[in-house]
């Protein structure tokens, strides 16, 4: 890979971006709400130009209200902002951890002004979402784009973005611990059901997504060599890495699998959803199945929701033994995993790397770290497209000239 960075632009032909002497981190995700009275009104920021009434909100809030309208990605952020902060200092790095959300406070807009004001000016974004395409990737960098510009910090604030990172050990490794446990105890439930032998199914597990962005999701010369959209094709190669990994696995049927899925009944989604296709895996004679949550990065409410509830609910209604894998969270391994990111991007005092090399354990990474043109691209219903960061075509978060 050349390393011959552009002195315009600051990466090279691949995408690769040169070292920087990042002073602050943002750590971007989702958000959620933290009572009853904030599910509608965190419904209508992620539905926000879609024109779906409350009386419709109310219906897809039913996992919240069962939760006292709580999610847990907010609690389950603020571990892993602390979780890194503990695995920065031990490496003496010594840059600070910024947090904001997409759809609920602490909001991305919010903490970009408190970066600035607290006197930083050149930010690494690290977004809880780790594969390609529009709501996983581009959106993210929408929503910087979009608020450098609504702050007046456009020309002020540098903001970058570490690669996704589906394919570094950081990710698949605690997936690999987990398929293990998870085996054992599915076998387990066969052993006491009188069942030893038993078929046991691995379930690869991710959100659903529009057809639509999941066939503009990458550069159109790489998605031009593959069988399928390349949202699918990097989770197969996650779930090909993990299996590769688990000895005890050998010899298991898998397959990839879709959850979550909303939106108009006449817009086609990524499919077969899982409970329609633990229904075809019980007819087909399975007798238990390991569910191994590979598009999510911790165990917040579609999690929680759809996996623990639904899908083992469907799974006791059809007699199937059922096991869902923990999700990375706070596992040690990926947040080193999360750091090496960083520290891959920083600059040391000799504007070298803290860690030399871009660690990949599956096909298709690594990733870029500066997104290919129109990448992931969405047109708005206005005929727009929102400005992005971190990408070959952005014009926010560059330095200022």
């Amino acid at each position: 890979m050349s390393q011959e960075f552009d002195p315009r632009t600051g990466y090279d032909e691949n995408g690769v971006m040169a070292p920087k002497a990042y002073d602050a981190i943002l750590l971007a995700s989702f958000g959620g709400p933290e009572g009853q009275d904030d599910v509608i009104p965190f419904l209508r920021n992620v539905t926000k130009g879609r024109g779906i009434p409350d009386e419709r909100l109310e219906e897809v809030a039913t996992h919240y209200r069962a939760n006292g309208g709580v999610s847990p990605i907010n609690a389950q952020n603020r571990a892993l902002k602390a979780a890194l902060e503990a695995e920065l200092a031990a490496r003496d790095i010594n840059v600070p951890v910024y947090w904001g959300n997409r759809n609920w406070a602490p909001y991305v807009a919010e903490t970009i002004e408190q970066i600035h004001a607290e006197g930083h000016r050149r930010v690494l974004m690290l977004s809880t979402s780790a594969y390609s395409g529009y709501s996983s990737c581009r959106q993210y960098r929408e929503d910087l784009g979009v608020a450098l510009r609504e702050t007046g910090l456009e020309g002020k604030l540098e903001v970058d973005k570490v690669r996704q990172y589906f394919d570094t050990p950081g990710f698949v490794t605690p997936f690999m611990g987990g398929l293990r446990d998870s085996l054992a105890e599915v076998r387990a439930q066969l052993a006491t059901a009188g069942n030893p032998e038993g078929e046991i199914k691995i379930v690869f597990v991710t959100h659903s997504i529009p057809t639509s962005d999941a066939q503009a999701a990458g550069p159109r010369d790489l998605v031009a060599t593959l069988d399928t959209d390349l949202y699918s094709a990097q989770h197969l190669a996650v779930a090909d890495a993990i299996l590769a990994g688990v000895p005890e696995a050998a010899g298991l049927e898998h397959s990839l699998v879709f959850q979550s899925r909303s939106g108009a009944p006449h817009v086609p989604w990524l499919e077969p959803d899982i409970n329609d296709a633990l229904t075809e895996y019980q007819a087909a004679g399975v007798a238990g199945v390991v569910v191994m949550p590979i598009g999510f990065v911790s165990d917040h409410m579609e999690v929680l929701w759809d996996l623990d509830t639904e899908a083992r609910e469907t799974c006791a209604e059809l007699g199937l033994a059922f096991h869902r894998a923990p999700t990375p969270g706070t596992h040690a391994d990926f947040v080193s995993g999360m750091v090496d990111l960083v520290a891959e991007r920083l600059a040391g005092s000799d504007g070298a790397a803290l860690k030399p090399g871009r660690a990949s354990v599956a096909e298709l990474g690594p990733w870029f770290d500066v997104c290919r043109p129109n990448c992931c691209a969405k047109v708005m219903r206005d005929g727009t497209t929102k400005p992005t960061i971190a990408a070959v075509d952005s014009e926010v978060g560059v330095p200022a000239p």
